[in-house]
């Protein structure tokens, strides 16, 4: 008997450990998209001229909204891109900052403030570990104008 426990400690240790190394990555799997989601933005518009702080809306369709870590099929949640030159990698959890702002409660506008100038804004939808879906559900990206 004291042999078996010496075998099966080791052999549990090793499959804990493998799966503390796995689960992570199964956590930041990209969900799938359904034909046809759509995300944009609702307000502003292309080429608006608008005051700071401004409200932006969010739009969606073809899928639902979903808090960030509740996984329903099909459901997600916002991510705003401001000023981003460059999309975030789109099969990895987007990381939130100054440019790349995160809905994880479910939110489907915001106010935000922006300094005089040119910006552009795009909405990427994230799931309940915020990957983008796959497809990624992606919206057009609009420039809009801050009046000093």
């Amino acid at each position: 008997m004291k042999r078996r426990a010496s075998i099966f400690v080791p052999v549990l240790l090793s499959v804990l450990s493998l799966f503390f190394w796995v689960a992570p990555s199964l956590a930041a799997a990209q969900s799938p998209a359904p034909n046809g989601a759509n995300v944009y933005l609702i307000a502003p518009t292309d080429g608006q001229m608008v005051t700071s702080p401004l409200k932006v809306q969010f739009g969606l369709s073809g899928m639902g909204i979903a808090p960030a870590g509740v996984e329903r099929d099909n459901t997600g949640h916002h991510h705003l891109l401001v000023d981003m030159a460059e999309l975030p990698a789109l099969n990895e959890p987007l990381q939130a900052s100054e440019q790349l702002k995160h809905f994880g409660a479910g939110q489907t506008e915001t106010e935000l403030s922006l300094p005089p100038g040119e910006h552009t804004l795009q909405l990427v939808l994230g799931n309940a570990s915020h990957v983008p879906h796959n497809p990624p559900v992606l919206s057009e990206q609009i420039t809009i104008n801050v009046r000093s």
